[in-house]
C-alpha cells in the first residue's frame, strides 16, 4: 500500500508508525484507519516493537469532520464496526510490543487510539479529552472500555459526562498512561523506551500481553493455568536460555525475540 496519511519507518527491529497530517491535527479519514492497520500487521511481521506518534503538535483530534464519508447523514455503527474496529483490534491484538508516543492533544477516537497500544507515554504538555457528550454522543472506539480498567470506574464516568480534559500529568496519576515525560526530553525518552522493547526477549513479552490482558475474564485458577502453560512455553524459548546464560556471565543479554 502507498501511504499518503502517514508515515512508516522500520530501523533496527523497530517501527514507527506516524499520523502524518498535522495540518488537520492528524485527524482521522476512512484513509488512515486503513492505512494504519495496513502499517500495523506489516510493521508486526517485519520489527519486534511498534510506536504510533503523531506529527506535529497533535498526536490524534479524532475523527476528521470534514472527510467526505462524514458528511451528509452518517451511519456511525456501521463506520465504527467497519472501520474503527478493525484498526483497534489490529493495534490491540498485535504480537509485538507496542507504545503510543501521544505528542500532543489525543482527543476523541485519537484518545481510543492511543490507549488501545501496550504503554502509553505522553509529553507533559499533550492531554486526552472525551467531549461526545458536548454533541450528544458517548466515548467510543473503545474509549468506554479503555477508561475505566485503567484509570477506575469514577475518573472514567467524570470524563466522559463532564468532557474535561485530562492533563498528561493528571493521566500519569490516575494510572490513565504508563508516564508523562517533561517536553524537551520526550523524544529521546520514548525512543530508549522503544529500542529496550525492540531489542529484548520478544516471545516473553507476547506471554506477558496475552497473560495481563485476560486477566480481567478470568479466575484465579484459571489465570493460575494460563500462567503455567505461557512460562512453559517461554522456557523453551531460546531468549531464556539466553537469559539465564548472560545472567550467570554478568553480561547483558542478547535477545533474538525468540
Amino acid at each position: 500500500m502507498e501511504y499518503k496519511t502517514i508515515l512508516l519507518d522500520i530501523t533496527d527491529d523497530l517501527a514507527v508508525v506516524t499520523l502524518n497530517r498535522p495540518d488537520k491535527m492528524n485527524a482521522m479519514t476512512v484513509q488512515m484507519r486503513a492505512e494504519v492497520t495496513h502499517a500495523m500487521k506489516h510493521a508486526a511481521r517485519h520489527a519486534r516493537a511498534i510506536v504510533l506518534t503523531g506529527a506535529g503538535t497533535a498526536f490524534c483530534s479524532g475523527q476528521d469532520l470534514g472527510d467526505a464519508s462524514s458528511t451528509g447523514k452518517v451511519d456511525l455503527e456501521r463506520t465504527l464496526r467497519d472501520e474503527y474496529e478493525p484498526m483497534l483490534e489490529t493495534i490491540y491484538d498485535c504480537p509485538v510490543p507496542t507504545i503510543a508516543a501521544v505528542n500532543g492533544a489525543a482527543a476523541g477516537a485519537g484518545a481510543s487510539l492511543a490507549l488501545c497500544a501496550d504503554v502509553v507515554i505522553a509529553t507533559e504538555s499533550a492531554y486526552f479529552l472525551q467531549a461526545f457528550a458536548r454533541i450528544g454522543l458517548l466515548p467510543d472506539a473503545g474509549g468506554t472500555w479503555f477508561m475505566p480498567r485503567q484509570m477506575g470506574f469514577a475518573k472514567a464516568m467524570g470524563a466522559a459526562l463532564f468532557a474535561d480534559k485530562i492533563t498528561a500529568r493528571q493521566a500519569d496519576n490516575w494510572g490513565l498512561i504508563w508516564e508523562a515525560i517533561p517536553d524537551d526530553e520526550f523524544d529521546s525518552h520514548w525512543r530508549e523506551r522503544a529500542a529496550y522493547l525492540a531489542k529484548g526477549p520478544t516471545a516473553g513479552f507476547g506471554a506477558i500481553k496475552q497473560a495481563i490482558r485476560g486477566t480481567y475474564e478470568k479466575t484465579l485458577a484459571q489465570q493460575l493455568a494460563l500462567e503455567a502453560h505461557l512460562q512453559g512455553e517461554c522456557g523453551r524459548s531460546r531468549d531464556f536460555a539466553e537469559g539465564v546464560v548472560a545472567f550467570m556471565q554478568k553480561r547483558p543479554p542478547k535477545f533474538e525475540g525468540r
